[in-house]
């Protein structure tokens, strides 16, 4: 087992490895706001090995599909994305105009249309103005400082930019992964209506590279729920060109575990930063189911209870209700046993073995009214353990989904 150390980096994204580099425009794609970013570009100064993971809606965007399309070969070397329009349910001249952006991106550049990955978000079912991405493409800088505008180009109900970047020390080797994200609305474990783009300088090996964002993903993406949609353009890519000068990593290098614990906190990060941002969200909910027989029974009662809209009314108006926790746990369909499950709200102690525990509802009160509320679920069947992460579900969030298009 490799040791190493991790540190977020003041300022970071996705261009802080070595290498790449990045540069956004107002094209004209979002309307409603004026002057703001929604086309970008992604480059690597050299071939990255690549691997990526999308939505499980059977519904995909031409974007996706050209994705897994183009990543059967493993490597990439730009991506190109735009904000405002999805380019789902957009039929033959979807993926005709999916096409084309990546053979613009790769005229400007300089590098094959094969080595370009493209990404749309924003409404379904529109086609993309073709006419004002292919002005735009040729209105992009690129510089090591523009994943913060890439950061910016693929906001849609975003209020903020999410973005961040670890340096990793791991005896001899030193490297960086960073990344920028995307998501707000129509969140729900297994991916959803969110991007994010993470690229390192390490040198990996490709197997190793795909097990890498699986764990990372498991852990941190699909274990988040807004409010329980997902979309058609879920996209999520790592990018490694290698340039850190290590020996490529595999599963058996000193420097794999410590390359899994930053990309796992990498994601993390980017996760919890797409919930806390949630549409019309005031708080952040955590969820951690432990004591569980299986991983996948801790993942399941966390999952449920943070995508419960009663959990996250309840937890929006100071409402003591514990009730709606317990009663999430008992239909998430984990195994459990009703006389050992103990629940905590913060520190306050609600449900041990099953019976309820006299608590003071205004303590209760008080850990819904922080900006984060802790939940803690002990089934005390097993060693399992899960962290789910969601948000309330306020008035503000009907608003917004209610006048998207108007």
């Amino acid at each position: 087992m490799g040791g190493g150390k991790i540190d977020f980096l003041t300022g970071g994204t996705v261009t802080s490895p070595k290498g790449f580099c990045a540069g956004a425009t107002y094209a004209g794609i979002k309307k409603k706001v004026k002057n703001s970013l929604d086309l970008g570009i992604l480059f690597s100064e050299a071939p990255c090995v690549t691997t990526g993971l999308f939505t499980t809606n059977r519904i995909k965007s031409a974007a996706v599909v050209l994705c897994q399309q183009r990543l059967q070969q493993g490597k990439a070397v730009v991506l190109i994305v735009n904000s405002g329009c999805a380019n789902a349910c957009t039929g033959e001249r979807g993926f005709a105009d999916a096409e084309e952006m990546a053979n613009l991106a790769a005229h400007g550049i300089g590098v094959a249309p094969e080595e370009v990955l493209v990404a749309s978000t924003g409404v379904i079912g529109q086609t993309l103005p073709m006419k004002l991405i292919r002005d735009g493409i040729r209105q992009i800088g690129l510089s090591s400082h523009g994943g913060h505008e890439l950061a910016r180009a693929i906001m849609t109900t975003d209020t903020v930019p999410k973005e961040t970047a670890v340096a990793v020390s791991a005896g001899e080797s030193k490297f960086t992964i960073g990344g920028v994200a995307k998501g707000a609305g129509m969140i729900h474990p297994d991916l959803a209506t969110m991007f994010c783009f993470l690229t390192t300088d390490a040198a990996v090996e490709p197997d190793f590279l795909r097990s890498a964002l699986r764990q990372a993903a498991d852990l941190s993406f699909n274990m988040i729920s807004v409010d329980g949609d997902t979309s058609p353009s879920d996209t999520v890519l790592l990018m490694a060109n290698g340039l850190a000068g290590n020996q490529p990593i595999s599963p058996v290098s000193p420097e794999a575990e410590i390359f899994q614990q930053a990309l796992d906190r990498v994601c993390i990060y980017l996760a919890k930063a797409i919930v806390r941002d949630g549409e019309g969200a005031t708080k952040l909910i955590e969820v951690t189911v432990s004591g569980a027989k299986s991983a996948a029974d801790a993942k399941l009662a966390a999952r449920t209870v943070v995508s419960s809209p009663l959990v996250k009314t309840a937890v929006y108006g100071g409402d003591p209700n514990w009730g709606r926790i317990i009663s999430a746990v008992g239909r998430s369909g984990a195994d459990m046993v009703e006389s050992k499950i103990d629940l905590s709200i913060g520190e306050v102690n609600v449900l041990k073995g099953g019976k309820s525990r006299p608590s003071a509802e205004q303590d209760i009160i008080k850990v819904f009214q922080q900006s984060e509320v802790p939940i803690s679920v002990n089934l005390n069947l097993g060693t399992a353990s899960a962290t789910a992460w969601g948000c309330d579900l306020t008035e503000e969030y009907v608003a917004i989904n209610s006048q998207y298009m108007t």
